[in-house]
């Protein structure tokens, strides 16, 4: 029995000292957790010899929601929110090729047009037909494009904080890209924090050492992110002329303090777009379904049942 004890007493003393030591360790198991409490499984289908990673769950008869992260970024920004969505709809957050798990060759272009058609082809190769779409930032610009030339094929959009617009007022990414900055792309994970206050109003509470880790992650695909984001800038399409074509009623949502793009960008779509609802979050940055998840979703929940009635 004591030889069983100290065992036991060993073996958590050994977990506690992975976790402390390998953030990437950490990392996994906060993505595990949040995972299971959405009640997501993570999968991969093959298009056009592109492996996709994905996370689904809901039920299969359901409706499909469709998110799409932005630039830098992954499936992950979206378990806390697909969590209240997962026991009505067939939730599948997508990690677009160049981005997360996904394969990231570098003899194809990752810019909006071509990554929208990959959407498609996605969406084909699972046997989805029509279905609701969600994207952030350069998702949603992206999510924007497909619902313009592929109609048929959307129940309804929301854009969270989307890219594309040429906004009223020019935020404060947009200041200093034209200085020559780039706070997204990282050259020291010392600036990782600097990072989380840019894209947050209230950054999440995350330990230093998983705070470096993350910095370190992001110095490493830094040179992949450049040459990324000069094919979205070589090859940009812009959204005012793509949204008057969009059929399906279109949520705009967005945080009024977002930094990255300006919430005046709204005052641009709004008349574009045929069946448009907005939603204007108070005190939130440019990713509401990370920094306020619930909120988000009750907001999201919200559009859908209005278009069902």
């Amino acid at each position: 029995m004591k030889k069983a004890l100290l065992g036991l007493i060993l073996l958590l003393a050994a977990a506690a000292g992975i976790l402390y030591f390998s953030p990437a360790t950490l990392l996994a198991g906060t993505q595990l957790i949040e995972r299971a409490r959405a009640g997501l499984a993570e999968k991969t289908q093959q298009v056009d010899d592109l492996d996709i990673h994905y996370y689904e769950g809901g039920p299969q008869d359901g409706q499909v929601v469709l998110l799409v992260h932005g630039f830098g970024a992954d499936k992950d920004n979206w378990p806390r929110f697909a969590r209240h969505l997962t026991d009505r709809y067939r939730v599948i957050a997508v990690d677009l090729p160049g981005f997360g798990d996904s394969s990231r060759p570098d003899n194809i272009s990752y810019d909006v047009g071509s990554q929208a058609e990959r959407l498609v082809d996605f969406a084909r190769a699972l046997g989805i037909g029509r279905m609701h779409l969600v994207g952030n930032s350069m998702g949603g610009q992206i999510v924007a494009v497909l619902a313009a030339r592929h109609p048929e094929q959307v129940l309804s959009l929301a854009l969270f904080d989307n890219a594309g617009i040429d906004a009223p007022r020019k935020s404060e990414f947009i200041q200093r890209m034209e200085k020559g900055e780039n706070p997204l792309i990282l050259s020291r994970a010392e600036d990782f924090p600097a990072l989380l206050e840019f894209v947050f109003v209230q950054p999440p509470a995350l330990p230093e050492r998983l705070q470096h880790y993350l910095g370190e992650r992001a110095v490493e695909r830094s040179a992949f992110n450049r040459k990324v984001l000069g094919q979205l800038l070589e090859r940009y399409i812009p959204l005012e002329p793509e949204l008057p074509r969009i059929t399906a009623p279109t949520l705009l949502l967005w945080g009024d303090r977002d930094r990255l793009l300006d919430v005046s960008s709204v005052e641009v779509m709004k008349p574009l777009l045929r069946r448009p609802s907005v939603v204007i979050m108070r005190d939130v940055g440019h990713v509401p379904m990370i920094e306020r998840p619930d909120e988000t979703a009750r907001h999201y929940l919200a559009f859908l049942d209005s278009q069902s009635h």
